[in-house]
């Protein structure tokens, strides 16, 4: 990572504080009106700091995730060009670092926490384990796009006194940094339970808390749903499977110590109270509408349509020259003929009432849906048939709920109102054979359903989750054009580091140069 520019942020981002988000508004760009900060000020900023890339903005959704993950899990329909399968300089460079100017903020919060009193860093503790399991979720985003990152050593440069010979990280292994994250979220969540906080601590959290307001209970549900996502994702790897198996059977069959996000009332997300005040209000609608990126893609369309998804008048229009008729961009078309009818404007596109004009949409970090995915696949690997198909089944409700809920926040009407979902049509949905449990025929299949259900869910929302999770199951089949004009003729299995590195970072970079190939595999990618 580039040095001089970290250095350069820990200044600014060192100083900051705050006590409402608007003050951030005012004061983020002009540090010098500051005079001091503490724990809960930190802990703000270093929310504050990403929160483009939590909340939807443009950059992440334009430059970042338009020609990468959105098109990987097939989110989208898009005109093929050569070298599209690359990861760009910009989008990958953005996503790097973006992380590490928020991991600067975060070793700030660390610094603020090692200098206070022992009664005083007893008496903060609670926003040092929710930061922590912020940064940890973030970390993992990361990860799961490079595989081995400078994490246990990086962002020091501030704690080093300026000190740059002492400042250029050692790369971690992504095995590494699971284990030690894996590791503290179990003891969080076995501490938070029992913390006790003072109240003058409370009120300053309830006011510096972005994410959660405050509310303990929304935090410790946090917690052990991220234990549960990080514990999947590495399960098919031998290293952590015995691990994974143990610790989501005693999060799942003790919800009243290890509570769970299970229903959309207890989804995580990063809310927009006031419009103006954490991004743009059009950040969201450049972000995806620019260069037709929030074009339908083919597959993930005939599958909404096909079988009657109650989601589907919420998460997608028809184009608006189609008569109504839904129709998604085939990826195997010549760029010719694709070019053709995107002009057309046939094309369906995502939902802008709900979706990309929604400027209440909220930053998406855990929900419901997933959660109970994920108790699906447990169970299902437990040969517990009976409790995969009730989780599977809540997780599509859950679902179909949230996407009423983001409707329902929504100040645009643009897109026409959507068709409320009635119990019949939702049982109707679940008997489709494609869609049905009880339909499948084997448990690959099952997995399979849980699977594509994931795939809808995320869509472009959660497309970096998307992309995860099926390079992890290896399960849906998607048909990519081939491009002949790259040695990456179709979607990689990960990023190539940012060229920063080699410039900045080369005696550590020279330690993974090797493994630096789009094609190499993440040690979760066992399928």
């Amino acid at each position: 990572m580039n040095i001089n520019r970290l250095f350069i942020y820990i200044l600014l981002v060192g100083s900051l504080v705050s006590c409402t988000i608007s003050d951030f508004e005012d004061n983020y760009t002009d540090p010098s009106k500051l005079a001091e900060t503490s724990v809960g000020k930190q802990f703000t900023g270093m929310m504050y700091s990403n929160r483009l890339y939590v909340l939807p903005g443009y950059r992440d959704y334009f430059v970042v995730r338009r020609i990468t993950s959105n098109r990987y899990t097939q989110a989208v329909g898009w005109v093929n060009v050569e070298n599209q399968y690359v990861p760009g300089s910009a989008a990958v460079s953005e996503r790097w670092d973006v992380f590490y100017n928020f991991m600067a903020q975060y070793r700030e919060l660390q610094k603020v926490y090692n200098e206070l009193s022992a009664q005083e860093q007893a008496d903060n503790r609670l926003f040092m384990i929710t930061a922590a399991v912020y940064f940890y979720d973030r970390t993992q985003q990361i990860v799961d796009l490079y595989g081995d990152i400078p994490w246990s050593e990086a962002g020091m440069l501030s704690q080093n006194g300026g000190d740059y010979s002492k400042s250029y990280p050692a790369y971690d292994t992504a095995e590494e940094i699971y284990t030690t994250m894996l590791d503290d979220l179990a003891d969080f969540a076995d501490e938070l339970g029992t913390l006790e906080i003072n109240a003058a601590v409370e009120a300053d959290f309830n006011t510096q808390d972005l994410i959660n307001r405050g509310s303990i209970d929304l935090w410790t549900k946090y917690i052990n749903s991220l234990r549960l996502r990080m514990l999947t994702r590495v399960s098919g790897s031998s290293e952590f499977a015995s691990r994974a198996t143990a610790e989501i059977g005693e999060i799942l069959s003790n919800p009243t110590d290890y509570p769970i996000v299970t229903n959309n009332d207890d989804n995580i997300l990063f809310h927009i109270h006031t419009l103006g005040t954490l991004m743009s209000a059009t950040d969201f609608q450049s972000g995806l509408e620019d260069w037709d990126g929030n074009l339908a893609g083919k597959q993930i369309l005939d599958h909404m349509v096909n079988n009657q998804d109650p989601r589907l008048t919420y998460v997608f229009e028809p184009g608006l020259e189609s008569n109504g008729e839904y129709l998604g961009l085939d990826p195997l078309m010549n760029p010719t003929d694709q070019n053709a009818l995107v002009l057309e404007q046939t094309l369906s596109f995502y939902n802008r009432s709900t979706l990309s004009r929604n400027q209440y949409f909220p930053g998406v970090i855990m929900t419901a849906a997933e959660v109970h995915q994920l108790a699906a696949e447990y169970y299902l690997n437990q040969g517990q048939s009976a409790m995969a198909k009730a989780h599977y089944e809540e997780g599509i409700r859950q679902s179909i709920g949230f996407y009423q809920y983001l409707r329902s926040i929504s100040n645009n009407a643009d897109a026409d109102a959507p068709i409320v979902p009635t119990d019949a049509s939702i049982s109707n949905y679940l008997a489709m054979d494609e869609v049905s449990w009880d339909a499948a025929s084997s448990a690959e299949e099952q997995l399979t359903l849980i699977a594509e259900q994931k795939w809808l869910h995320f869509n472009v929302i959660q497309s970096n989750e998307s992309w995860y999770e099926i390079r992890r199951l290896g399960l849906l089949d998607f048909d990519f054009w081939v491009d002949n004009s790259n040695q990456q003729s179709l979607p990689p299995a990960r990023w190539m580091y940012p060229g920063s590195e080699q410039t900045y970072n080369m005696e550590n970079y020279s330690v993974v140069q090797g493994e630096d190939k789009l094609t190499n595999q993440l040690f979760w990618d066992v399928d």
